[in-house]
């Protein structure tokens, strides 16, 4: 099992689909020990996947950032040394979203789509879709 968990992404083997970065905040299902100098560690990427919605909710009410576009000009900022503009065509192809429809953060239909798009985008490979649901369920809770 070692050999495998070699070969998984940074956010996977943290249990941190979207790579949140260690700050201030406290969130719920944090693993007990965080290793990680630079990235947050969640006890299972279900708690991760919560971690990414709330992140999200939290651009939207604070910094108006309501769109597709808005979402990931602050999520991969070009100033951060992001290909800004591939990382929202990669997200746009993956989800099917809209680039500037406004989205609700408490609307499944949308949210779920996205998340599991960038999840996609930051680790190469597809999220784990009944994670991205638990995920769901534990924000929503």
């Amino acid at each position: 099992m070692k050999a495998l968990t070699n070969r998984m992404s940074r956010g996977l083997r943290n249990g941190n689909p979207l790579n949140l970065r260690r700050g201030e905040s406290l969130w719920q299902g944090l693993r007990a020990e965080q290793t990680d100098p630079e990235f947050l560690q969640f006890r299972s990427t279900a708690w991760g996947y919560r971690a990414a919605f709330v992140t999200l909710r939290t651009y939207h009410r604070k910094y108006g950032a309501s769109t597709l576009r808005l979402i990931i000009r602050r999520w991969a900022p070009p100033d951060d040394n992001n290909d800004t503009e591939l990382y929202l065509r990669m997200v746009q192809t993956l989800s099917g979203l809209n680039p500037d429809r406004t989205l609700n953060p408490e609307d499944r239909t949308c949210m779920v789509p996205l998340v599991s798009a960038m999840s996609r985008v930051e680790n190469g490979v597809e999220a784990c879709r009944r994670d991205v649901l638990e995920g769901w369920a534990l924000y929503m809770g």
